[in-house]
């Protein structure tokens, strides 16, 4: 009892903290020293989305073209249920009780040690990513996939409707959805479930007048410039901070972000999304390979679904820091599935964390002023994702090596009901 006492009251500190530096860091100053607004996006950009709707005028997604999934809209509308200027702790408050329903998922009624261990490190990612962990459409994403993940080896059908719904708010969680249907023989029900689920989502959509937009969010991605955190962003960063002519950071009014531009930009912007298919397209394979040597799902699919979440950071010219609460969902299945074989992971995803706190908010003027000390910062940053990457990788095509013992032959085809201890 007093173990889960101490879980709760963690909970509670860590997301009363980061709600008090959301509600309390106004952004300031100048230059180098500007401090990033964390609630910018909810405060400046969703709520005039939601404004706008409700007072008769265009609605995102439906009578526009919009950069999100059509479902990103609903967390947002629930915020406004208490009106206008209650929109930033609404929103706020909608983050906390997802994450604490899918920590209680975690938890269960008698968690064993690696779920222990899980939470203690869902919370420590979570305060060490700082304020942007609750502040961004990704974080209700979050819950949602650790929740559709830890149900999966009961209730495939509830996981692969979890699963679409996430990914209709944002698409990152259709890697989990990829690494389900490579690894699980439950492939069926997933992908019966969330075909169905993105069918009734797109007919909505189309009743409401909306069909011609439903996949716009694909377009508005793809006509996207070099964002500056991005890892294909850095080496500009380094020529702006070297003040090499024709390079330097603007900031885009209708993506409504920081970019940056120098000798051959556009060559590159129209190459990342090629290579981002092709670099999927082989993740993929080297898990379908891993299957074909034997590998179980117990084994194979945690770090599949990493090195795919991590495919979708790396190689992407769109980079934010929210993109690392990706991360969660992956690492959390790997640590109650796989327990010490998932500690490196771990370790570095919270390292990856603490860095990209550093870069935003506290320092992001810092960074957009392309100072040498958070260049280096963003550098090292981004070369821990693709050294994440390449344990990720090595794990999956690593991973039928193993598999000849009769435990790891009775997990090949489903997730274990409960995690071993």
């Amino acid at each position: 009892m007093i173990g889960r006492i101490g879980f709760w009251t963690a909970f509670v500190v860590v997301h009363a903290v980061l709600a008090w530096i959301c509600l309390g860091l106004p952004g300031s100053g100048i230059g180098e020293y500007a401090i990033g607004l964390p609630l910018g996006d909810v405060s400046l950009v969703y709520r005039p989305w939601i404004e706008q709707a409700l007072s008769g005028g265009p609605v995102v997604g439906i009578t526009q073209e919009w950069v999100y999934p059509i479902a990103a809209i609903l967390p947002m509308i629930a915020a406004m249920g208490f009106g206008p200027d209650l929109y930033a702790p609404a929103w706020l408050a909608l983050i906390t009780l997802l994450n604490a329903a899918g920590f209680a998922v975690l938890l269960g009624t008698r968690p064993s040690r690696r779920r222990e261990i899980a939470a203690w490190w869902w919370l420590a990612f979570t305060a060490l990513l700082g304020p942007i962990a609750v502040a961004r459409i990704d974080a209700v994403t979050v819950p949602i996939a650790v929740v559709a993940l830890l149900l999966m080896a009961r209730h495939p059908s509830v996981a692969g409707v979890l699963l679409a719904v996430a990914t209709w708010m944002k698409v990152w969680p259709a890697a989990l959805i990829a690494a389900l249907l490579v690894s699980s023989r439950s492939r069926g029900a997933v992908l019966l479930a969330g075909v169905a689920t993105s069918a009734a989502i797109g007919l909505l959509v189309g009743v409401l007048g909306g069909g011609e937009h439903l996949f716009g969010f694909v377009s508005a991605q793809t006509g996207r410039g070099l964002q500056i955190e991005s890892p294909v962003a850095t080496p500009y960063l380094w020529l702006v901070s070297a003040q090499v002519p024709g390079s330097y950071i603007y900031y885009d009014r209708e993506i409504l972000t920081f970019q940056v531009t120098g000798p051959g930009t556009e060559a590159v912007i129209g190459l990342m999304t090629p290579l981002l298919a092709l670099a999927v397209a082989g993740t993929v394979l080297t898990g379908v390979l891993a299957v074909k040597r034997g590998a179980s799902v117990l084994r194979l699919f945690p770090s599949l679904a990493l090195a795919l979440v991590l495919v979708l950071i790396a190689f992407n010219k769109v980079g934010s820091p929210q993109f690392q609460t990706w991360l969660i969902a992956p690492v959390i299945v790997g640590l109650v599935y796989r327990g010490r074989a998932f500690a490196w992971p771990a370790g570095i995803a919270l390292a990856l964390a603490s860095l990209t706190q550093l870069l935003y908010p506290y320092l992001y003027g810092g960074l957009l002023s392309a100072t040498p000390a958070m260049v280096c910062v963003l550098s090292v940053r981004n070369a821990g994702l693709f050294v994440l990457l390449a344990w990720a990788l090595a794990d999956v095509f690593g991973a039928g090596a193993d598999q000849s013992s009769p435990r790891a032959a009775s997990s090949r085809s489903t997730l274990p009901v409960s995690s071993p201890e």
